[in-house]
């Protein structure tokens, strides 16, 4: 008969935690969410560590460079999807490593033989004022000069004069050469009185653009997660049928770090694409799952994987335990997980750090995964609603939405993730749908990440470590997971945490 695994299987939401001593040193300001992302010696950094524990799901509707560089700005690290030709994936990667925060790569660029309604036409698209003039019309072509907004007015213009005839020429624009640092380049805009800064390479090729009005939006992000060359860090996902061509074109890309992306990672074939990469690229790290308990733990630690991802069918968008049958609540999954990961730790000295992949529904649940033991987490749904996710944002009668798909849905069809059989999905394990369309991603993880501050310090912990290891869990009722929410009538007004 089959195996009976003692214990319920539980989901976040019937935990709460216990609030703990909150020392007089115990500030929100204080806490630091540093957390490790790859495999290291227990006692030893891990060589990526995040700043921040949130990483973004490896899905069609989460993953884009925009989002990727918004949340590395963060503190956190997007794997760009693979369900896709691999040129397509290695350009988001190399999109992402190549920004730098203040030096723009430019993408408003006209020939200098084009007409003013194709430069007006462009800035109406991108919505930016400054044009770069080059050779071919590119944003990495020969710099010929610079048009703003400014040089040019639609009523007295012709509309067929030629680009050339407005611009500012190059041979009289104060540019910088691409050894310039950020700092010195914000020097010689105010020295200067400068608005833009070109800076183009030893081939008088444009590289970037700096701009006086992004000085003090590099100052709001301090906890950027960068490489030892100070470029942003972005991850990539693999699969288990064409990692052997994709993989060598996503290290050269840049890709920091890679993961197997697999409903179900308990599996010969994971392992031994895992052991493939490491043979051949070990200097890259790789993660691997997903997985519900320690015995998979274990076969995937043993195969070399550098992280494991924790949780089968508890994503939203998810139907895999109505269509097959598996699964495990969350909460218990990475206890389990947890568990196994320490046990590991103690008997080979390695520390394998874990994911939590899923069942996230409220702002609180990552904290609860943090204190069961998941080093970070990894989303979908809750990165999809932001402006940087690259699903279509609509408006309904009730506000906006942001489109949002499962890949085991038809629309993105990824068969390489849910081996059905053959070269198809047979059956749906995920929807299409909407979220709530939640913004900007900057100030929506910005409240995020206070709420987890917040809860931290009143369980009393400064560190994620210490909040794993003193952390008191409760399990609740039903009464009691009613008596959580609010039970007056709310107003609609705004109230004073809402911007008018």
């Amino acid at each position: 008969m089959a195996q009976i695994i003692d214990g319920v299987s539980r989901t976040f939401n019937e935990f709460l935690l216990l609030p703990n001593r909150t020392r007089t040193d115990c500030s929100p300001e204080a806490v630091d969410l540093g957390t490790p992302l790859v495999r290291h010696a227990v006692g030893d950094p891990s060589p990526i560590a995040l700043r921040a524990p949130f990483t973004s799901a490896i899905m069609q509707a989460v993953g884009s460079p925009e989002l990727a560089i918004a949340l590395a700005r963060n503190g956190g690290l997007s794997f760009l999807h693979h369900n896709r030709p691999v040129a397509d994936q290695a350009a988001d990667i190399r999109a992402v490593k190549n920004f730098k925060a203040g030096f723009v790569v430019s993408d408003t660029n006209v020939r200098p033989g084009d007409p003013l309604s194709t430069l007006q036409e462009l800035m109406r698209r991108t919505g930016h004022s400054t044009a770069a003039v080059t050779d071919d019309g590119t944003g990495t072509g020969r710099l010929l000069g610079l048009v703003t907004s400014r040089d040019f007015h639609p009523q007295r213009h012709p509309a067929d004069e030629p680009v050339s005839s407005r611009m500012i020429p190059v041979d009289v624009l104060p540019v910088a050469t691409d050894d310039i640092t950020l700092s010195q380049a914000n020097s010689r805009l105010w020295d200067e009185r400068l608005d833009c800064l070109p800076v183009v390479d030893g081939d008088g090729r444009l590289r970037h653009l700096v701009f006086r009005s992004d000085y003090s939006d590099n100052k709001r992000f301090p906890n950027q997660l960068v490489d030892a060359d100070k470029r942003l860090r972005v991850g990539a996902g693999v699969n288990t049928h064409d990692y052997r061509e994709r993989i060598p074109e996503l290290a050269a890309a840049g890709a920091d770090v890679l993961c197997f992306d697999s409903s179900d990672g308990f599996s010969d074939w994971q392992a031994q694409a895992i052991a493939w990469t490491k043979e051949h690229f070990p200097g890259l790290p790789v993660g691997g799952g997903n997985v519900v308990d320690g015995e998979a733990f274990r076969f995937l630690a043993g195969a070399g994987a550098d992280f494991v991802k924790v949780g089968v069918g508890g994503g939203s968008i998810c139907i895999t335990r109505d269509q097959k049958g598996i699964g495990r609540g969350q909460a218990s999954a990475v206890l389990d997980v947890a568990a196994a990961r320490d046990a590991w730790a103690a008997e080979s000295g390695q520390y394998v750090p874990i994911c939590s992949d899923g069942g996230l529904v409220h702002d609180y649940h990552m904290s609860l995964a943090l204190a069961m033991g998941a080093d970070f987490v990894m989303m979908g749904r809750y990165f999809a609603r932001f402006d940087q996710a690259p699903g279509a944002k609509l408006p309904t009668r009730d506000g906006f939405v942001k489109e949002y798909w499962g890949e085991g849905s038809g629309r993105a069809r990824n068969w390489q993730r849910y081996e059905q059989g053959g070269q198809s999905l047979v059956f749906e394990e995920g929807v299409d749908g909407y979220v709530p369309y939640a913004g900007d991603l900057n100030e929506g993880l910005a409240v995020t990440i206070a709420k987890m501050r917040a809860t931290m310090v009143s369980c009393g912990a400064l560190t994620i470590p210490d909040f794993q290891s003193t952390a008191r869990l409760t399990v609740v009722s039903e009464q009691s997971f009613q008596e959580s929410h609010a039970t007056v009538a709310v107003r609609d007004a705004p109230d004073a945490f809402e911007r008018s």
